[in-house]
């Protein structure tokens, strides 16, 4: 589809090394959105960078830790310098580290609260004054979230993670009621099965394979499949705002 109401647009994401926030950039640059690609491995983000560049879009490179304050301080600094103020923005960084709770993974609980829960608030707290000063402008300004379906339906050993992604999803509800009254839309999507990086950081052999066994049962979406989503709802008329969309592969439905 095109949407042609992105071109112009300046577009801040994180997660852009891969998946969901890669498909994204793409497609957002694709439709004439400037994009900041914010994730922490560089040479991935190069390679994102490049192939937007070679298709005539725009892309700029920001190495960032969303959990580090700094990193995202610094991160915002060099998207303002480059491209100004951001009129959207996709928490698209998130991790993926089910065990039972009873193995005790503190640092995997940690990992996840410090990314999928504070990361989202680092950014959306960096970039908040520029979603807004965009808005009184009469322009369009989007807060996408990236939650998951594990915000409301339960797995077993996927307690702490789908706690994480609960607690974005609230966070986007809350907003809405924050941003909603200054023009500000808050869009929150939960997907269900997507092929993406995460499922390569499970350490634990038992659950990797369940996890593979429902990629070859029920098949799964593609990070093309949410940045289509998301290129959608960040193009509809700026008093529309789809505050709350779950997508799932029709066999997991």
């Amino acid at each position: 589809m095109s949407y042609e109401t992105l071109a112009g647009r300046t577009a801040v994401i994180t997660g852009a090394a891969s998946g969901m926030g890669a498909a994204t950039a793409g497609l957002l640059a694709a439709q004439g959105a400037r994009v900041a690609l914010l994730a922490r491995r560089a040479e991935r983000l190069e390679e994102v960078a490049a192939k937007i560049v070679s298709e005539g879009g725009e892309a700029l490179v920001v190495v960032t830790d969303v959990t580090d304050q700094a990193s995202v301080d610094t991160a915002a600094e060099r998207v303002h310098t480059a491209y100004g103020r951001a009129d959207l923005v996709v928490n698209a960084a998130g991790v993926m580290l089910p065990n039972p709770v009873d193995e005790g993974r503190t640092d995997e609980w940690q990992r996840m609260l410090d990314t999928n829960v504070s990361g989202a608030l680092r950014i959306i707290r960096a970039f908040t004054p520029d979603l807004v000063a965009a808005a009184a402008d009469g322009r369009t300004a989007d807060l996408v979230n990236i939650s998951s379906i594990g915000a409301h339906v339960t797995f077993p050993h996927y307690a702490v993670y789908g706690a994480t992604k609960a607690a974005l999803s609230h966070l986007s509800a809350s907003l809405r009621t924050e941003f909603g009254p200054r023009d500000v839309r808050v869009t929150n999507i939960e997907p269900g099965l997507t092929d993406t990086e995460l499922a390569g950081h499970i350490d634990n052999a038992e659950l990797s394979s369940q996890l593979d066994g429902m990629f070859d049962a029920l098949g799964a979406l593609s990070g093309d499949d949410i940045a289509d989503l998301i290129a959608y709802t960040t193009s509809r008329p700026r008093h529309v705002n789809l505050r709350q969309l779950i997508v799932l592969p029709t066999r997991q439905a």
